[in-house]
């Protein structure tokens, strides 16, 4: 029997890559099921390519909360991989993305999903940042930078937590590190971007998967890469059958 049979269409589908999150994933869902009551939605979390138990933590998942499903690549590909394979089998027309560390709350969810009336991407802004100042200001920096070469508008785009519109993200260009730049990308597409505060909490279990190359050098290359895609793009053509 297909999953359409078997479950009504979701009206959100909450996208979730993990790697390496078995402590994490139980937690997580369960929050979501809470944030989400009332609505029909479906978790789909994107194992890329763990080497602990995470894919077993979500199977057992999957007996308790029918929502859940598990989509795993067969080897590690990055986040915005992940991301891109998890829109890519939601069901729903609206997606929310959460990290799989646990910083993001789920709470936060529905009200991002309430912005979607005017913009087809919603961001989260960690307003009080729960990292280490280190990690603090490394973010900072990286924002600050691509705020100034993009001028998105987006004072959080690392944010993990954000809500979209799933035909509009898949005709997106795609690239390694693309999730950085979703509000650059958004627009470039013509669509509309808006900012809502959100919570941000500690790392409470596992470790990051990031370092300061991850988060800093390697996003200031790919800024350049966005400035290349902006220069070649212009949004706003109309097509007419006559």
């Amino acid at each position: 029997m297909s999953l359409a049979a078997t479950h009504p269409t979701p009206e959100i589908s909450v996208v979730i890559p993990v790697c390496n999150e078995v402590d994490n994933v139980a937690p997580l869902a369960g929050e979501i099921v809470a944030a989400l009551q009332g609505k029909p939605f479906e978790i789909l979390f994107v194992d890329d390519g763990s080497t602990d138990g995470t894919a077993a933590a979500i199977r057992e998942l999957r007996s308790r909360i029918p929502q859940v499903r598990l989509l795993r690549h067969s080897f590690r590909s990055g986040q915005s991989a992940a991301v891109c394979s998890g829109v890519r089998h939601a069901r729903a027309e609206w997606i929310a993305t959460l990290d799989g560390d646990g910083q993001n709350d789920p709470a936060d969810i529905p009200k991002l999903y309430e912005s979607r009336l005017v913009a087809e991407l919603v961001m989260g802004n960690r307003v009080q940042r729960r990292d280490t100042w280190l990690r603090h200001a490394q973010s900072r920096v990286a924002n600050g930078v691509r705020g100034w070469l993009l001028g998105d508008g987006t004072p959080d785009t690392g944010c993990g937590i954000k809500v979209m519109h799933r035909g509009q993200f898949l005709e997106l260009p795609r690239f390694d590190h693309m999730h950085r730049f979703l509000p650059a990308l958004f627009l470039r597409a013509g669509a509309r971007v808006v900012s809502v505060p959100v919570a941000h909490r500690p790392r409470a279990r596992g470790t990051s998967k990031y370092g300061l190359f991850d988060r800093l050098w390697v996003g200031i290359v790919d800024i350049f890469g966005v400035m290349w895609l902006r220069r070649r793009f212009r949004p706003g053509l109309q097509i007419r059958e006559d």
